[in-house]
């Protein structure tokens, strides 16, 4: 029974170190099996990682070297990407997307125009639509220019978001807020900053809350006594001032003669305000019966101011109309260069005419 009892001792023994050797070799299989999953793991989200970062900061692809797009008030990040693709830059939407959320980026992108470059990535990108750094355009409008021309500029600028298209001038004024007859020299001859997608009649809102503001400035400036009542008549004197010399030298003396006109009731006598009041009929001169035809524009068959400016002008043209210069000048001819000669009375302006316009001496 002894040897029985020892042999079964024995057999437990070497049972159980089997077992212990079992274990330990099944803990080193998991053991290497977890360390494998977790360098797996590792890799795969490592190379992720890595693939998506190279994606974030690879240069795009666009179909131009530079690209402007528009991020409309209330635009989601996959709206945005879209908005970028459709003008040209190819960008994967939803990775984009998932970037600006996990950057949480997507919470301070603004709306505007932006501009794209060869070169930027995406992470570039939207670091950029996080900033708010828009890129800007500008318009200028021409001092002498008339309304029309404005409104021309407007639909020909291509990073101006067009929405006039079928408005009426009444329609517009009413939008404006405008209460004058038409808009004629209300809009401010200037160069406006703008963000790409600004709309039309933002830009000439602006141009004429400028306006408003230079000409009330300079209005309180006037000289006393002026044949003036309002601010819109300066305006109105302005305009032609305007057009009817470029040359500074000269414009503050222009602007007494037609002071000195309105003084004593003589006609103004100006050939721009026929040329507008003419509109398209003028074809590049004014004849004998074109000075003859009255319209309210035309100063040689009416007294005083004509009922509205004949374009936009300028600042100095606006002085030159509340500051003219002081002098017994009634009369001005055209020198041919620019300039312009002056007379007292209209025996001196004939021969003025006779040198300067006929060629005669």
């Amino acid at each position: 029974m002894k040897r029985l009892q020892s042999i079964v001792d024995t057999l437990m023994i070497l049972a159980l170190r089997q077992s212990i050797k079992l274990r330990n070799h099944m803990k080193k299989r998991l053991r290497i099996f977890l360390l494998s999953f977790a360098l797996l793991v590792v890799l795969v989200v490592g190379g992720l990682a890595a693939g998506a970062w190279y994606w974030a900061t690879r240069p795009l692809t666009l179909a131009e070297d530079k690209i402007d797009f528009v991020v409309e008030p209330g635009s989601s990040v996959r709206g945005i990407a879209r908005a970028a693709q459709k003008a040209g830059v190819q960008i994967w939407e939803p990775a984009f997307a998932l970037m600006a959320r996990l950057s949480e980026r997507d919470k301070h992108i603004k709306a505007g125009g932006y501009e794209v470059r060869r070169g930027d990535s995406a992470w570039l990108l939207l670091e950029r639509l996080a900033r708010g750094d828009m890129s800007q355009r500008q318009i200028t409008f021409v001092e002498g220019w008339r309304y029309t021309q404005i409104r021309e500029a407007l639909r020909q600028h291509p990073d101006v978001k067009q929405t006039l298209d079928g408005v009426s001038d009444d329609e517009l004024a009413k939008m404006l807020g405008v209460e004058h007859m038409n808009m004629e020299g209300l809009f401010f001859p200037d160069t406006f900053v703008f963000t790409p997608g600004s709309s039309d009649i933002d830009l000439l809102r602006r141009s004429l809350r400028e306006g408003e503001q230079v000409l009330a400035s300079i209005w309180e400036k006037r000289d006393k006594d002026l044949p003036l009542k309002t601010p819109y008549e300066a305006l109105i004197l302005a305009s032609i001032i305007e057009k009817e010399t470029g040359h500074g030298a000269d414009r503050d003396r222009v602007g007494g003669v037609f002071i000195n006109r309105l003084r004593i009731g003589m006609p103004m006598q100006t050939d721009p305000t026929v040329i507008y009041g003419m509109g398209d009929k003028y074809e590049g001169r004014i004849r004998r019966v074109d000075l003859q035809t009255d319209t309210p524009w035309n100063t040689y068959t009416r007294n005083g101011l004509p009922p509205t400016p004949i374009a936009s002008p300028g600042r100095l043209a606006l002085m030159s109309a509340v500051q003219p210069e002081e002098h017994k000048f009634y009369y001005f001819v055209s020198r041919g260069d620019g300039t312009s000669e002056f007379a007292v009375n209209l025996a001196d302006h004939n021969r003025n005419v006779r040198r300067f316009i006929l060629g005669r001496n």
